[in-house]
Parts: structure tokens; sequence; C-alpha cells
């Protein structure tokens, strides 16, 4: 596999814009469903919390390597025992993988899907609304490592333009075949502008190939169903155009 790029620093505030000019209609906003959990998705995740249950270190820092659990910007220790998988529920996207594992106050969670146009005779979960920036046939794949001190959320990314930046946020609802449907960035307050610590930034750049990579550390976590779905803008920064979408069954684990 090639080699992931860490995302570039972040900017300054800006207004959160959240949506586009045109309104998403609220049937856009409804969730597809969660796909097959795979046999060494789950290994891997459950891997990942027995590791972090016997003391081993997850790799810090914006420089870190790709690991299957995403790679975080401080320490972010989570003890964990008794690992357990669970397996989400059917998905009409055949594309789709979830796998997700979880271990005392710790759970893991992968979602990887396949970006296709809205309306596309095979439906997906990740939609791409400009083929120019995201082709159709490129890939997604999203972590969450969370457990009650934080939630460390990573990115990876093919097939995309290459040397190119890009800007990429959680937000607030599922994705639908209107760009707005996804709803505005998430928050962990309410604030009137856009910034990477109240918010979930994973801006990246692609290498020569078209891959990416990012990665994003904070010290709490999602609220119950607020965090649904990651979109990828034209731009880095708090705002852009909308790209592509993909739904995301995020978890509420972690401190608010």
């Amino acid at each position: 596999m090639t080699a992931w790029m860490v995302r570039t620093g972040h900017g300054p505030a800006h207004p959160n814009s959240g949506r586009r000019g045109t309104a998403g209609r609220e049937g856009d906003a409804k969730s597809r469903g969660r796909g097959v959990s795979r046999v060494p998705g789950l290994l891997a995740g459950t891997a990942a919390l027995l590791a972090l249950a016997c003391g081993v270190g997850v790799a810090h820092g914006a420089d870190g390597g790709a690991s299957d659990a995403p790679g975080g910007h401080g320490a972010h220790g989570a003890p964990a025992a008794g690992a357990s998988s669970q397996e989400p529920g059917g998905s009409g996207d055949p594309s789709r993988t979830d796998d997700v594992a979880s271990a005392g106050g710790s759970a893991w969670m992968r979602a990887a899907g396949v970006f296709s146009p809205p309306g596309s005779f095979v439906p997906s979960d990740a939609l791409t609304y400009d083929t120019r920036l995201v082709p159709a046939g490129a890939r997604i794949e999203v972590t969450q490592l969370a457990d009650p001190s934080g939630t460390r959320v990573g990115a990876r990314l093919r097939g995309l333009v290459p040397g190119r930046a890009y800007g990429m946020h959680v937000h607030t609802s599922p994705c639908g075949a209107d760009p707005a449907a996804a709803g505005p960035h998430y928050q962990h307050r309410p604030a009137a502008t856009a910034d990477p610590v109240n918010e979930v930034w994973l801006d990246f750049r692609t290498d020569e190939e078209g891959d990416g990579r990012a990665e994003a550390l904070h010290s709490w976590g999602f609220r119950e169903d607020g965090a649904r779905s990651v979109i990828i803008h034209d731009r880095q920064g708090g705002a852009g155009e909308r790209a592509a979408c993909f739904t995301v069954p995020f978890g509420p684990h972690g401190q608010g």
C-alpha cells in the first residue's frame, strides 16, 4: 500500500458557514445504515484495544506512522479489559465495510466506502458531488478510537487528484443527494466561528498517486448521534465547497 501523507497545519479560524447556499432536504439526511462487519478489521480493532490494555502505546504526533488505529497528537492512554466485538446492521451499500470493537471503557470503529455520484445504479454511503476532485471509485476509510479521556479520529483516502490540498471536517448529519444534507460542522460547544479546537478538522494533501491521510485528537467525545459524516471540501480551512461526503457511525464515547 502506498504510504499515507499527513495533513497540513490548520489556518486561522473562519466563520462557520457549515452549509452551502442551497438548503438541504430533510429526507436526504436519513442514514442508510451500516454495512457487514469483516473479520480482519475486527481483529485489528480488538488488537488495538488489547494493546492499550497491556500498556502498549499508540503512535502519537502529527508525523506518526500509519496504523490500524488512527494516530493522534498527544498521550491518550485507555486501559481496557474483556475485549468484545459488535457487528453493525445491514446496509444497501455493497461497497461499505464497518468494523467495531469495544473493551472496558474504550471503543474502536472503522468505516470504509467507495465514492459514487448521487443517484448511481449501485447505492453508496460515500457520495461525490464533484468528480473532478473526488473521482467515482475513489476510496475512503475513517477510524475512531475513543475512551473516557477523549477521541482520536483518522482518515485515509485513495484515488484523488495527485498533489492537491483538500479540507475535511466531521459534520452533524448523514450524507444526501444534496451536499447541504450533511448539515454544519460538528462542534463540541456551539460557536459562531469554525476552528480545529472546537471541531474535528482532517485537512490533508495527497501524494503523487492521489492518496492522503489525516488525523485529529481531542480531549472531548461526540454527543449521541451528534456526528454523522465527514465532508471533503475543495480547500483547506474552515470553509469551502463540498466535493464529497461519507456517512460514518461515530460513537458518543468520551466526556463532554
